[in-house]
């Protein structure tokens, strides 16, 4: 009974303090997914990405267009080409498939790694940019998720605004 009571006065204080602060508690919301798509940085290591990878993607590209092309030409002549140079395409149908799929597995692996990396300082820069705004606007708490929060409370666009020149 004893140990009901203090918990009781230890709901009571915490729901008073509570009252009491939460008048002047002031909390901001940032949309990562928008900084992430939207701001300086992000553009430019999207750009940054696309040049570096195009030569890869052309690679694979190339590589298909080579496969397609045998693919068509087994369909076409399969039934009037000599069987040796039937199973000489189809030989390389396959040589290509696989080096097809190894070469976009690879890609894919590389890319995901040097977004993952490009992610990690858009974070951190946008991280910084965030605590500025919140010592400067004096915000007791900044949230990046939320089940639900009011537009008054999105301070995104000051996000990506500070980060023009990052």
């Amino acid at each position: 009974m004893h140990r009901l009571l203090r918990l009781a006065l230890f709901s009571m204080l915490v729901f008073f303090v509570s009252i009491g602060y939460s008048e002047e508690l002031k909390i901001g919301f940032v949309n990562t997914e928008r900084v992430f798509k939207e701001s300086a940085p992000a553009v430019r290591s999207q750009k940054k990405l696309q040049q570096e990878f195009s030569v890869r993607e052309s690679e694979i590209k190339a590589v298909d267009a080579e496969a397609k092309g045998i693919r068509l030409k087994l369909e076409k002549d399969g039934l009037v080409l000599e069987e040796t140079q039937r199973r000489n395409l189809e030989a390389e149908l396959g040589r290509l498939s696989r080096e097809m799929q190894r070469l976009q597995r690879e890609f894919q692996e590389e890319l995901n790694l040097a977004k993952n990396t490009e992610m990690k300082v858009i974070l951190k820069i946008a991280n910084e940019a965030i605590q500025k705004i919140a010592v400067s606007e004096k915000f007791d708490l900044i949230l990046q998720e939320a089940v639900y929060r009011s537009d008054r409370l999105d301070i995104t666009d000051k996000v990506i605004e500070a980060l023009q020149d990052k």
